[in-house]
């Protein structure tokens, strides 16, 4: 059974430099998660023999002392199968990519790193392993789940002219593209066409580009064959394959590199794939829908998605647009809502307060439905056998959500915010040490909890870069 979920996420930090378990813990705080460090593999075996199930997450380095993070990776995946490892590294190649992934990591982050992208890849890990939990209680509660088919809610006039458009555009197998802000729905349109199509008992196969790693892209869309690079121990079916008869959706497709857009281009040209490694090609029946929450123009203009791609991508454009220009269509969604997380969880019928519902209507919604249909789950779970969902149930200080930061977290949030990358935390750090400690380097090494060579070391970089004189 699926360790029970934690309010914070706690991660195993696994890492040979001290000085990095300072960043990371600065780091992950900020966003609200614990950090527990260990400095070699073996230790962290021995927190995970007493603790494991008290880990969200372990971050691991690839090569230290003693024991290297493939083979903690190892020990994890047979002694601790539920927990999910991102594996990190100076050394990166597509070799130690492969075998990380094929070894059971979920994502593979080569050094340098920026914070946003650490921050980022680690918040999707905790995203799935939230779903993953979901579904697992989810399954546990399916003699009390009330089935929902899938479909669009709202009566909003834009929404009504683009539900009046799906049976159109389901009735043929060209291009969509779905272009509208995170959390507005665009996987549910995705899902209506192709459950609306001639290819509904066909597979409908969904990838999220933006969490794919970026070294096998190619072998994820397309598949690769065994000996096709060092790692590659086998044959790999990728996602159009799969797909075959049905329908693709690559999701946030706009963060694909432009390599593998060129590629992806030829697929829908040609409707053929050739797998990495391999001299022969296949003709695969795909219904491809792409979707994206970036302003495309700009995405074109700089260069960062091809427009001959776009063009071709978009026979159906569509455009979803956000929760705060569809107000009125709030009610029917908290109904929507209400009734499906009281049949998931068996609890009698609900409505909400007047006053919670006041609050609904004249909230900004910067996450959209999901971000709605997040609040009323809740409001559902703590209102419990009531019958009436109450402000305070879903907007309440115990929430980190639930009130706009205060303002020194704000100033602690802008100041942080000017350190892009680890370096720059790193240096960051030292400096303001110095400063503190009136330039001791053993004093401000010891604050550091790192060595005074270390500092001396760093220093002589800095200058040699041109960042302090």
């Amino acid at each position: 059974m699926a360790a029970p979920q934690r309010e914070v996420p706690h991660i195993l930090l696994v890492d040979d430099e001290h000085l990095l378990h300072t960043l990371f813990e600065r780091l992950f705080t900020r966003h609200g998660m614990r950090l527990t460090s260990c400095y070699n593999a073996l230790k962290a075996m021995e927190v995970l023999k007493r603790e494991a199930h008290a880990f969200d997450l372990v971050i691991t380095d690839f090569k230290m002392p003693d024991m290297d993070g493939l083979e903690l990776l190892a020990y994890i995946r047979e002694e601790h199968p539920d927990l999910q490892v991102i594996m990190i590294t100076a050394h990166a190649n597509v070799q130690h990519a492969v075998r990380a992934m094929q070894n059971g990591a979920i994502d593979y982050i080569p050094k340098p790193f920026s914070t946003e992208e650490l921050v980022e890849r680690v918040q999707a890990a905790l995203a799935r392993r939230r779903a993953q939990q979901e579904t697992q209680q989810s399954s546990r509660l399916t003699r009390r789940r009330r089935k929902f088919t899938i479909e669009y809610v709202g009566e909003h006039p834009t929404i009504q002219r683009l539900k009046s458009m799906l049976p159109r555009v389901a009735a043929n197998k060209a291009p969509v593209f779905i272009q509208g802000e995170s959390g507005t729905g665009k996987e549910i349109l995705a899902r209506l066409i192709h459950q609306m199509s001639d290819r509904a008992e066909g597979p409908f196969v969904a990838i999220n580009c933006a969490n794919l790693p970026h070294e096998l892209v190619e072998s994820h869309l397309f598949g690769h064959r065994k000996g096709a690079f060092t790692g590659a121990i086998e044959d790999m079916t990728g996602a159009f394959e799969r797909a075959d008869g049905g329908t693709l959706l690559l999701d946030e497709i706009t963060e694909i590199d432009l390599a593998i857009q060129a590629k992806l281009l030829r697929v829908l040209q040609e409707s053929e794939i050739q797998k990495v490694g391999s001299t022969e090609t296949r003709k695969v029946d795909v219904r491809v829908i792409a979707t994206s929450n970036r302003d495309l123009g700009e995405a074109i203009a700089k260069g960062r998605f091809r427009e001959d791609l776009y063009h071709r991508l978009s026979v159906f454009p569509l455009s979803v647009p956000p929760l705060r220009e569809r107000i009125s269509d709030i009610p029917l969604l908290v109904d929507h809502f209400i009734k499906k997380y009281c049949a998931l969880y068996g609890l009698p019928p609900k409505q909400v307060a007047p006053a919670l519902m006041e609050r609904f209507m004249r909230y900004h919604w910067p996450g959209n439905v999901r971000q709605l249909e997040n609040y009323v789950q809740r409001g559902v779970l703590l209102s419990a056998d009531r019958s009436v969902i109450e402000e305070e149930d879903v907007f309440n200080d115990f929430f980190a959500d639930a009130e706009p930061a205060r303002h020194k977290a704000q100033e602690k949030e802008e100041l942080l915010a000017r350190v892009q990358t680890i370096e720059e935390m790193e240096r960051e750090m030292i400096l303001r040490a110095l400063k503190e400690t009136n330039n001791n380097q053993q004093l401000a090494a010891q604050k550091l909890g790192i060595s005074a060579r270390t500092i001396r070391n760093k220093l002589k970089r800095y200058r040699e870069q041109g960042l302090i004189s």
